[in-house]
């Protein structure tokens, strides 16, 4: 599809076009409109669910247990985003926008300051804006919200690229929220009626998830809290990875940024362990923490460092601290470098370039170390 800086009346043309082609059959052999992807599967779901552009799209009353359990499911969502959804509010107002918050089915959880007014326009915002609301793709087709939580990636969706003709009237943007431990739990979506096209709000819609997202983690209790980011770099609060980390030593709690820093895909069976992700033991964290170390360098198993910022988070029971065996920086660096060897199969030179270090240096940290453990 056309990118959203094309002026709006070729946009209008190319969107038709597209609709012409994939959803409509014509010209089956010679498509021409270029469409985004995750739009044409999107639009493929649709008609392979059996459902037609002109179909009516009703969106069904909501009960109040309906509601109930909706509010119950996702109460520690919903209380990070409420903060969220205020500062969005004002940073929209002009705009004639709105944000929903739904679940990982796309029902509506929470619901954002809505326009006033009687005109048409507010009647048909009322109609989506309303906890309970099923806006999922298969109950009200193409939209930024049923796109995000398929693809888990941010999205702009404009007039008719909503599948059915009766949603055409909206332009919105959307982002997938993920939970603690990487799993999607939501989507937060900026929808206005009828309104101008603003494809800067799937930016602000990605950076107010991710703001949800790590208010959910400061609020997990833990026992450790750390900060990341990387060397020189200086991430800012919304930019930074935050892990929370229990007594035993397991991460509990991620963000994001978190998870792409340390390579570790959601859906993990168990939580991962600090000793399977830093070269430095969980207990010099606590240390370090409890000195008040403002920012702690620490290695990683893949010979990458990060800057941690160490909290003692909550009154869980935390480790003693360490005494004569307390490891030292030479053990871990030693244990790191043996690792890289082990990973190369013995070949030390092929450590040595993972590590970024020279061969001497290889031999004479896993030297020094066999003759002190001697």
């Amino acid at each position: 599809m056309s990118t959203p800086s094309t002026p709006l009346p070729e946009r209008s043309l190319t969107i038709a076009q597209a609709r012409r082609e994939w959803i409509e059959g014509e010209s089956a052999g010679t498509r021409g409109a270029r469409i985004e992807p995750w739009l044409l599967r999107s639009w493929q779901r649709c008609l392979q669910a059996g459902h037609r552009p002109q179909h009516q799209v009703s969106f069904d009353p909501v009960t109040r247990p309906a509601i109930h359990r909706v509010a119950e499911r996702n109460r520690a969502l919903v209380a990070a985003a409420r903060p969220v959804l205020a500062r969005l509010s004002r940073a929209i107002a002009d705009t004639r926008y709105f944000a929903i918050l739904t679940d990982a089915e796309g029902i509506v959880i929470e619901v954002g300051a809505l326009p006033g007014g009687s005109d048409p326009a507010d009647r048909h915002a009322r109609d989506i804006a309303r906890v309970g609301v099923d806006l999922s793709e298969r109950a009200v087709g193409t939209t930024a919200i049923g796109a995000a939580l398929a693809e888990h990636e941010s999205v702009w969706l404009h007039r008719g690229e909503h599948f059915f003709d009766a949603t055409g009237i909206y332009s919105c943007a959307g982002a997938p929220l993920f939970g603690l431990q990487g799993e999607c739990i939501g989507m937060l979506d900026l929808t206005g009626v009828q309104v101008a096209e603003r494809p800067g709000l799937r930016h602000l819609a990605a950076q107010s998830a991710r703001s949800i997202e790590n208010a959910m983690v400061h609020s997990h209790p833990c026992a450790l809290r750390l900060r990341l980011d990387w060397p020189g770099y200086g991430a800012g609060p919304g930019s930074e990875g935050l892990l929370c980390i229990d007594a035993d030593g397991r991460i509990t709690a991620s963000n994001t940024v978190a998870r792409q820093m340390l390579h570790q895909p959601p859906g993990a069976e168990a939580p991962p362990h600090c000793n399977d992700l830093f070269a430095l033991s969980t207990q010099m964290l606590f240390d370090a923490a409890r000195r008040g170390d403002a920012v702690l360098e620490v290695p990683l198993w893949s010979g990458l460092r990060v800057q941690a910022r160490p909290q003692l988070a909550d009154r869980a029971p935390l480790p003693h601290a360490a005494g004569p065996e307390r490891p030292r920086l030479r053990d871990v660096e030693a244990a790191l470098i043996r690792r890289a060897v082990d990973d190369a199969r013995g070949n030390v030179a092929e450590a040595a370039r993972a590590l970024g270090i020279s061969r001497a240096t290889v031999y004479r940290k896993l030297g020094g170390s066999r003759g002190k453990a001697a």
